[in-house]
């Protein structure tokens, strides 16, 4: 067994127990929902690994990383005293389980961790907030919800908290003004695109039809054309007959 004390002094009345940031080999007398017990060599209190300080990656059920009976290596990271009551608090996951070499030599990690295990003086853990409008008057422009050394209002000029309610509907009532818009918009261009297809159609039916009524008016004069050649031709035999 080996023990490693860190740089950090250990608080008073906590005779008896493993030094703070030691590591120790020991064995699990019990696994829980929540971590595993280990109880160390020497020592007559038990030390809980929390099942968040198991591994570095996340641990659904303990049990399926421990079992009762097994030899890990942890790492002090908590000793505290709850009135006659003495809680030791183990990492698995600061020390190699290997070779029981620490992970954390500069105890950043437990640091961390200890950061946000630790409870606020009400006792809960709920972080505190603070509201969005101030519970004070301003003395320079008389409203609500803000200093006086915050003030920048202009002289002669006030400004007020507008509630949620009254933004969100001239924003929704922009949209649906917007949104109308375009679809308007759209309707407009789909009737023009209609229109010029129509013109164009039409203009090119126009143009089929004067092209047809000119080739039929050619067809026609030739027609009269080659008639009148065919009288003088025989106009022409007739006189010749008689001639002779």
């Amino acid at each position: 067994m080996s023990d490693r004390v860190g740089s950090k002094a250990e608080p008073s009345g906590l005779d008896g127990l493993p030094p703070l940031f030691s590591i120790s080999k020991g064995e699990v007398v019990s696994v829980q929902t929540y971590g595993a017990f280990v109880r160390l060599p020497g020592y007559k209190n038990q030390g809980l690994v929390h099942v968040s300080e198991m591994s570095a990656s996340r641990v659904e059920n303990p049990s399926e990383i421990v079992d009762v009976g097994e030899q890990v290596w942890i790492k002090v990271i908590g000793r505290e005293i709850h009135g006659e009551k003495v809680k030791l608090s183990f990492s698995m996951k600061a020390v190699n389980q290997g070779t029981g070499r620490d992970l954390d030599p500069n105890n950043v990690m437990a640091d961390q961790d200890a950061r946000r295990r630790k409870q606020f003086k009400d006792g809960t853990r709920n972080k505190i907030t603070l509201e969005a409008v101030l519970n004070t008057t301003c003395s320079k422009c008389g409203c609500k919800g803000h200093f006086t050394k915050d003030c920048f209002s202009a002289p002669g000029l006030q400004y007020t908290l507008l509630p949620e309610e009254d933004d969100e509907e001239p924003l929704q009532q922009t949209s649906t003004s917007a949104n109308r818009e375009d679809t308007d918009k759209r309707k407009k261009k789909k009737v023009e695109k209609k229109i010029k297809k129509k013109r164009k159609k039409e203009r090119k039916d126009s143009e089929s039809d004067s092209g047809s009524d000119s080739s039929s008016e050619c067809k026609s004069k030739r027609q009269r054309h080659d008639r009148e050649d065919k009288k003088k031709k025989k106009h022409k035999k007739h006189k010749s007959h008689k001639h002779s």
